[in-house]
Formats: structure tokens, sequence, C-alpha cells
């Protein structure tokens, strides 16, 4: 029951109409009338059409390709809103675009993770509601509250549901350990993990696998795919370790042509992501779309009724995330 002393509004920008839409179904009521559009110059023009005053506003919108665009959108309306006098501005970022530039790893380089933080907190931002961070201790730039979803229930009910025989979860890299570890765990199955080596922003290569994958059906998982560069290089050497089928799951799947080109001359015969970003059909290579609607409209009515949010990492009774 959604509380009546402050009334919940959703808006959203140009990024991911559909998704707010679905956001809206699902927690019932109506998707909130703004008017976000460019001027001939290319800024930004944003206007409220209905009262948020004193109102639960929250705002949808994945700051992923344009990603400077969407971001900018995003903090015009946050600011439009806090002008107009919204009781509290929380920001649905089911994608957080910069998040893998998280720290100074090298000289004379920004931590931009941590200036889009400050910038969300200077527009008015009250709170950030987002999923599968590329590093969680981007989380501890915000000075505000932070809810950090998780698509692995979504991800994890629907391979339950495919009953795969011998199967074990891969992790493309060392870094992608601890969730390939929860995804393991959740599904009562092994794991390995494919060494690399980055050669460039858009290329790695896998040099090694450690554990026995010969034969068995392997669930790639990660977070994010751009290039996809690190999946499908992982996949070559998993299929010459005597790999059988190969089923790439990730949270956002932020394809550049780059990375369809790759797809389609790949190993893999499927990638499994959500509905985060906008999904780029991938011509021919089987894609799965999974919808997160749910996920982050009961996020944000917890929110709204200050309840726990914790409760849904939950995979079943005894699991979590």
């Amino acid at each position: 029951m959604l509380r009546e002393r402050l009334e919940l509004k959703i808006f959203t920008g140009s990024a991911h109409l559909e998704l707010a839409r679905r956001i809206c179904a699902f927690v019932g009521v109506p998707l909130g009338d703004a008017t976000v559009t460019s001027f001939p110059d290319g800024e930004t023009y944003v206007k409220f059409n209905e009262n948020i005053r004193g109102r639960d506003v929250f705002i949808v919108q994945p700051t992923s390709p344009p990603t400077n665009q969407n971001l900018m959108e995003l903090l015009i309306m946050v600011d439009a809103a806090r002008r107009a006098s919204a009781a509290r501005i929380t920001a649905v970022l089911p994608f957080f675009g910069y998040a893998r530039q998280d720290r100074k790893d090298q000289p004379r380089v920004p931590i931009t993770a941590k200036l889009v933080a400050n910038l969300l907190t200077a527009a008015g931002v009250s709170r950030v509601l987002t999923m599968d961070l590329h590093a969680q201790q981007v989380a501890g730039f915000f000075d505000i509250p932070v809810d950090h979803l998780y698509a692995a229930p979504v991800l994890i009910r629907h391979i339950r549901e495919r009953h795969l025989k011998d199967l074990i979860v891969v992790s493309p890299d060392v870094g992608g350990l601890k969730m390939a570890s929860a995804y393991s765990q959740a599904l009562g199955c092994g794991l390995a993990i494919v060494a690399k080596r980055r050669k460039s922003p858009t290329e790695t290569e896998a040099m090694n696998v450690i554990g026995d994958v010969e034969g068995k059906s392997v669930l790639l998982v990660d977070d994010l795919t751009e290039t996809a560069g690190t999946l499908t290089s992982a996949a070559r050497i998993l299929t010459e370790r005597g790999a059988g089928k190969i089923i790439a799951a990730v949270s956002h799947a932020v394809l550049s042509d780059l990375a369809i080109e790759r797809l389609k001359g790949s190993q893999l015969s499927e990638l499994i992501t959500t509905n985060s970003v906008p999904v780029r059909s991938t011509e021919g290579f089987p894609l799965t779309e999974l919808c997160i609607a749910e996920l982050l409209g009961e996020g944000i009515k917890r929110i709204h009724c200050d309840e726990s949010v914790s409760s849904l990492f939950k995979i079943s009774e005894n699991e979590k995330v």
C-alpha cells in the first residue's frame, strides 16, 4: 500500500522510455508528464507539465550511450524538479555510466565516477537507485543514500528454467570471480576462471583456464559488455579446452558495432541480458532480453514506503547475491 501523505511520481528522460513505462505499469502509477527535448543548438530543455510540489519524485534514466547526453538530461531534470519544490528526488539509474572510471590507475587521469556522483548530488538528488555497478565502491562515492540492486535473481531464475545439463559457471576474468561464485552457489554447480590480459581498451587476450570445463555446458557471467572482447576471447579458449555449449549472461549489454560483429563470429551460442539499457538488434545472433521492470519497480515502491530493499537480493529463501 503506497503511502498517501507523499504522492509518488515517476518521470523519465529520453534514454529508455519503454522501461519507464513498464516500471509504471508494475508500480500502478501513470508515467509523469514532462517535456524533454533539445534546442536547435543541442542544448537540453526540460519542463514538468504537472504539479510536483511536495511529491516523492523518481526519475528513470540509464546513462547509457549517448552517455553525456543522457547524463546531462538527468541533471537538468533533477534541477527542474528541485526548483519545482519536489519533496524528495530519487535518480533511478538502471545502468550507471562512467562507473568503470572508478580509480586513478594512471598519472594525470580523473576519477570520473566520483565526479558524476558529485554532479548528481549538487543537482539536487536525494538518493540513488541503481543496478549492478561495475565497481561496488562507486556507491561510496556518494554522500547520499544509494540502493544498489542486482540483476542476478532475474538472470538466475531464467537459467534455472533452462535445466542445462553439466553446467559450470565461468568468470571471464579474475575481477568477476565474486559474481561468478554467487551464481555457481545459487545454481549448485562448479566454478572456473579464465585468466586474461588486456591488450587495449577494446581488445583482450584469454591466456588460461583454471578449472575443468571439458564436456560441460558453460555459463559465462559478467556485469557489462560493450565490445564483447572479454566474452568472445574467453569463449575461444574455453572451446579449445573442450567446453560444450557456451552461453553468456551479462547485466548490461551496451553493445557497439564491434561487439555485434564479434558475437556473430564467436563460439558463444547465446547472450542473455536485461533491458537495463535499450538493447540493439544483434542481427541473427541469439539474444535473450529479460525485463527488470518488476525489480526496479519493487525497489521504487519500497523506497517510497520506507521499507527494506535488501530482501530484493534474495534468489530463494536461503540464498542471497
